[in-house]
């Protein structure tokens, strides 16, 4: 076990340094910094003093060292946009991306599990074909569509819920969370629905597929053959090996809900992470840019880490693949 752990350790420290130097190149070859900062009039002296200043004059390999060390602190240099610290502006807005991805993430794995066991256990019931139908529109239609189609529906029909922002948020230290607030409730339906359904739909089906594969297995049958009940060969053996599979894709989703909750946090006008990543792009703000790539980046690796983990825990196969494994 501990090998394996070092081993996924390194792992992930080689995918982050490779991230970090992805992003130290957007530095050197996208746009100039000085020319940003100081604009076009600025006169060479100025932007000679400000160069040295960035530590723009080092060689390559002294200013890579620089940036990873100043990235392992949390350091990632001033939004070129805002002219505020990159660090502060991802600490306002990581908040609220979590806040929604946790939301998407819970609502995918409290309705998608039981709907993939219900149509793998009715796969010929009416509802369990409904489902499987419903869940072909979920996996096609894109995020931006199913998002104005509940603002349409929910906001500008039936004006039940709010169709931007974030709404009222309550201050615990440094963190922000609308969790406390009816009204912070109601700004994360829509956006947190939207981002969650195509998780749901995913894990739906994957559930109802590797619960279908279990089934047709022997001890399944030899299960019967003894004499268990359908609740006793369903929930207790059969939903638990479905669910190690499950655990791997799941894991992977919910590091694409974060990464990818872009689109989602545009049509709402969410101030996550994602929105500022949209107004760095359109602004070429670098420094802001490099920052939410490594962050994406770590958050990813330490999912897969974590995933790595508990399927090395919950599959007793792995451990007996090991070297030293009886």
């Amino acid at each position: 076990m501990l090998v394996f752990i070092v081993r996924r350790l390194l792992q992930a420290a080689l995918v982050m340094l490779a991230v970090a130097f992805i992003a130290f190149t957007l530095f050197q070859y996208v746009g100039d910094p000085v020319t940003n900062l100081l604009g076009q009039d600025a006169t060479p002296e100025d932007r000679v003093q400000l160069r040295a200043d960035l530590g723009l004059d080092q060689p390559f390999p002294v200013q890579f060292a620089r940036f990873v060390g100043n990235a392992v602190q949390g350091e990632f240099g001033i939004s070129l946009r805002q002219g505020r610290s990159v660090a502060a502006l991802i600490a306002e807005r990581l908040p609220a991306t979590l806040e929604l991805s946790l939301t998407a993430a819970v609502l995918a794995l409290l309705v998608g599990i039981p709907m993939g066991v219900y149509t793998a256990l009715r796969r010929g019931s009416f509802l369990a074909q409904l489902l499987l139908t419903l869940s072909l529109l979920g996996v096609s239609l894109p995020t931006f569509l199913i998002g104005i189609l509940l603002i349409l529906v929910f906001s500008v029909t039936l004006g039940w819920l709010p169709s931007f922002g974030r709404g009222e948020t309550v201050a615990l230290g440094s963190w922000s969370t609308g969790f406390l607030t009816v009204d912070g409730w109601k700004h994360l339906l829509l956006p947190s629905i939207t981002l969650a359904i195509f998780q749901l739909t995913l894990i739906m089906r994957i559930v109802r597929a590797e619960m279908l594969e279990v089934l047709r297995t022997d001890y399944i049958k030899f299960a019967r053959a003894r004499g268990l009940s359908n609740r006793a060969i369903h929930f207790g053996h059969a939903l638990k090996n479905t669910l190690v599979p499950v655990i791997t894709i799941t894991g992977l989703q919910i590091g694409s809900l974060i990464a990818f909750a872009i689109i989602t946090e545009s049509v709402f006008q969410w101030p996550g992470m994602g929105l500022l990543f949209i107004q760095a792009v359109s602004f070429a703000d670098i420094p802001v840019m490099a920052a939410y790539l490594c962050l994406i980046a770590l958050l990813f690796v330490l999912i897969n880490l974590t995933v790595d983990l508990l399927y090395f825990a919950v599959d007793p196969r792995l451990r007996l693949d090991r070297p030293g494994g009886h």
